[in-house]
């Protein structure tokens, strides 16, 4: 099990000047919320940086679905898998969740780029599983291996994630702090890991077009923009002409996102924010909204070390 303190603050790899300021409000904005917190945000255009604790493995969850999306539609690009190929989905087996196929009840058939959809949009465990089983573990991490993200590495589905998580909950309250101490699917060396500084250079390189070129890189872009989750990374750019693209995580303690932001005067920014509560409650708002909260702070001080940048009176106001 990672402990707190492991999980705490570490500063790297950013301009010294700006950055420290930032890190210093991201670092209190955390603490306000009863978190603590790995941040990695990036320039996509200058590479300016801004990290605390950015290198050390996490418990990725439901983020490690762009991992798999991004081998996905590369595979695609490549020519060896067809999106619009037309997948049955019975009723019975599928791996349990609170959203889209995984909380239905009747037999579906989908496209495998609709079942993309349905994993990013809403997280829908039982359509990252379909994909799963298509693509297989070791591609995907093969794939995170080729582009350079060398801690990036799946373990195992969501079905067995979630296996884990019943077999160390048992009949016991999930909200229990004993019960929570013994989560494996909390400890990095068990589950799906990664870092926030291999998701902002995945991120990078998808929105660059290496990861996946051309009009499958686009589509997948446009997947992450109709994530439908506000109260996380998009809570923090609560403006029309700012665009949101965004994957959740969230286990007991974990609130998680991944996604990139852009600016109407063309600035983009890779964030990974990852988040582990004091509290083990299942609903903390503070927490969620942390997320937003440090993200914008980091993306404001980016901008602000940035030459002949403004965007606008909304896109630059402060957080408070």
């Amino acid at each position: 099990m990672t402990s707190d303190r492991a999980f705490g603050n570490r500063a790297s790899g950013d301009r010294p000047a700006g950055a420290r300021t930032a890190r210093a409000r991201i670092a209190a904005a955390f603490a306000d919320a009863g978190v603590s917190g790995r941040l990695h945000v990036r320039d996509l255009d200058t590479g300016t940086e801004i990290a605390l604790d950015a290198d050390t493995p996490v418990s990725t969850s439901s983020v490690h679905k762009l991992c798999l999306l991004v081998t996905l539609f590369r595979e695609a690009a490549a020519g060896r898998i067809d999106l619009t190929r037309q997948v049955d989905v019975p009723a019975a087996g599928r791996t349990s969740g609170g959203t889209g196929l995984a909380a239905m009840l009747d037999a579906a058939r989908l496209s495998l780029r609709d079942l993309a959809y349905l994993t990013v949009a809403v997280s829908d465990n039982a359509a990252a599983d379909v994909l799963w089983d298509e693509i297989g573990l070791d591609t995907v991490n093969r794939t995170m291996a080729d582009l350079g993200l060398t801690r990036t590495v799946a373990v195992h589905k969501l079905r067995d994630l979630i296996a884990a998580l019943a077999e160390d909950t048992g009949r016991d309250s999930p909200v229990d702090p004993a019960v929570v101490a013994r989560l494996r699917v909390l400890d990095p060396t068990f589950t799906n890991r990664s870092t926030a500084r291999d998701m902002t250079t995945l991120l990078a390189a998808l929105w660059h077009g290496d990861a996946c070129p051309g009009e499958h890189g686009a589509a997948l872009r446009r997947l992450l923009g109709l994530q439908v989750w506000p109260h996380r990374l998009a809570s923090g750019f609560p403006y029309d002409d700012v665009r949101v693209h965004g994957k959740t995580g969230t286990l007991p303690t974990l609130r998680h996102e991944v996604g990139v932001v852009e600016y109407p005067d063309g600035g983009r920014y890779a964030l990974a924010i990852f988040t582990r509560a004091a509290a083990t409650t299942i609903t903390l708002p503070a927490a969620d909204a942390a997320i937003g909260t440090t993200a914008r702070l980091a993306v404001d001080a980016l901008r602000a070390m940035a030459t002949g940048r403004g965007g606008g009176p909304q896109a630059d106001q402060q957080v408070r």
